[in-house]
């Protein structure tokens, strides 16, 4: 059971690969979006809902499957948070999608606007909380540009 959680949490082994996993992973989420049609309504949520429900359960245990309570190779939390992002944002321009990567990518990284405390809730709600708070104010930043440039 722990070598499925390691498979979903890494995001098929995304989170292995050397370099900027968190953001190979928010490049896959971008990817599969796109491939599903770009879904900002209700077929989008329910996949949101989805991988949110795979996330708990691959993330439920990262302590034992990774040593760590906020291991790096667990991805499967930032491709959530980049799809919240583009759901949140409810645009299927390619600008704005491309806003809200770059955003989300900076808020999860930086953790500013509290994220990080969110962050220390330990256990998988630290783990998946801060990236769906980085997802859900890139959303709203996006739902802002929207507005302003008129889309």
């Amino acid at each position: 059971m722990n070598r499925l959680r390691e498979f979903l949490a890494t995001c098929f082994y995304i989170g292995h690969i050397p370099g900027a996993p968190g953001t190979y992973a928010s490049v896959a989420s971008a990817a599969v979006f796109v491939l599903a049609g770009r879904p900002v309504a209700g077929k989008g949520w329910m996949l949101f809902l989805g991988i949110f429900l795979v996330s708990i359960f691959a993330l439920s245990r990262a302590r034992e499957v990774f040593g760590s309570d906020d291991p790096k190779p667990a991805v499967l939390d930032e491709f959530a948070g980049m799809w919240l992002a583009f759901l949140v944002g409810g645009t299927a321009n390619w600008i704005l999608m491309a806003v809200g990567f770059v955003v989300f990518r900076l808020l999860d990284i930086a953790k500013p606007f509290g994220i990080r405390r969110i962050e220390r809730l330990g256990g998988w709600r630290g783990i998946i909380a801060d990236d769906l708070a980085a997802g859900l104010l890139a959303g709203v930043a996006v739902r802002l540009g929207a507005i302003f440039i008129g889309t």
